[in-house]
């Protein structure tokens, strides 16, 4: 059996083994015909010293990814069997599939005008971040939930949902799943739904009900339902994570502190019930870096793809350095160390500061006990 060959090959050849005879040919090939495997030959990658990913740092330029986009859109059309004009980071390292990380799903979905994305239904847990442009509605649960730059749109699994566009424009952004964690489970649902949007659903009001009922800070209605295992919120509006922003670093400045570090100020997305992650196995935060300021380095369990909002910096991951500007997406896998310097850049913001939306797997590893932080010196 193929399977047992790297065994024997760690048998002859590598350090710290038994010593080869002819007895412990004659147990490796008992092991082989029951289909076991010693742990002694696999222990050092079954635990090593510290978590070593099979993803790599990679970055996708975003107008790449929009124009590549824009093609697809003259070419593929939208409907029942491909579902969703989606385009999927795949990491160089994990063998072509449309994974960003061996848990993260990220992709650019592109909706031509007067476009629907039909209505369907999945176990995976998802989000929608918008980079530029507006005019799509996102339709959860018969609720229309418009999508403008900077919203952070989360919908819980199970939820039927479709995407039209109202206007003459083509309109990108980016989609986030946890299907690679799924897929690895062997748990994924999925179920088409119906057609054709009703006539109330393809209105486009410029509040949700589920905004009208859960987007006001602080408060909590009584006589709502248990929300699902996600945020009832459908969308943060990027006017309320601007404010919270600037407000951590003004009171930086007046000495209040309330920033992650100097000249960084972050939040996370959080579920209005609860408090809690805005999906169960996604987290998801806006971080902004003044200009001229650099980060420390932090390593973390667990796998994080980020996308730049505005500004333009330099990012490093481990042994790799880019320059970033808007649009532009990175991965940082399990444990390797991710630092951040905002520069000045032709499409800074009017603050100058390099805006970084994050989306990761934290809950996941949270919930195991196995979430881990470090910063280096």
């Amino acid at each position: 059996m193929s399977a047992m060959s790297p065994v024997r090959l760690q048998a002859t050849e590598a350090a710290d083994q038994p010593t080869v005879t002819p007895a412990l040919e004659r147990l490796y090939r008992g092991f082989e015909e029951e289909l076991l495997v010693p742990l002694w030959t696999e222990i050092g990658d079954l635990m090593p010293v510290n978590p070593r990913s099979r993803a790599v740092p990679h970055r996708w330029e975003w107008g790449s990814l929009l124009r590549l986009a824009e093609q697809a859109g003259e070419i593929v059309p939208v409907g029942r069997g491909g579902e969703r004009r989606a385009i999927a980071l795949a990491n160089p390292s994990l063998g072509g599939r449309p994974f960003a990380t061996p848990t993260l799903w990220a992709a650019i979905q592109y909706l031509m005008p007067g476009e629907d994305a039909p209505e369907h239904r999945h176990t995976q847990h998802a989000f929608r971040f918008v980079v530029e442009g507006s005019g799509v509605w996102t339709v959860v649960g018969g609720d229309p939930v418009p999508m403008n730059r900077g919203d952070f749109l989360p919908q819980a699994g199970w939820n039927w949902h479709a995407h039209h566009n109202a206007t003459e424009q083509p309109m990108a952004w980016i989609d986030g799943l946890d299907i690679p964690l799924q897929y690895l489970t062997e748990a994924q649902f999925f179920e088409p739904g119906r057609d054709e949007l009703s006539h109330a659903e393809r209105t486009t009001p410029e509040r949700s009900r589920s905004e009208r009922l859960w987007g006001h800070p602080g408060l909590r209605p009584l006589g709502a339902p248990a929300p699902s295992p996600g945020s009832p919120l459908l969308s943060y509006k990027w006017e309320f994570t601007d404010r919270a922003l600037t407000d951590q670093l003004a009171l930086e400045e007046q000495g209040y502190g309330g920033t992650v570090e100097p000249g960084h100020a972050a939040v996370r997305y959080a579920n209005p019930h609860d408090g809690s992650d805005v999906l169960p196995t996604i987290r998801a935060e806006l971080h902004r870096v003044v200009r001229g300021a650099e980060t420390a380095p932090v390593r973390e369990t667990g796998s994080s793809v980020y996308q730049v909002f505005d500004g333009s910096g330099v990012v490093t991951v481990g042994d790799h350095s880019w320059s970033v500007t808007r649009g532009d997406l990175f991965v940082v896998p399990s444990w390797e160390p991710l630092s951040v310097r905002s520069e000045a850049g032709a499409t800074d913001s009017d603050s100058g500061a390099l805006d970084l939306f994050r989306f990761s797997d934290a809950p996941v590893f949270a919930a195991l006990h196995l979430h881990r932080t470090q910063k280096d010196s």
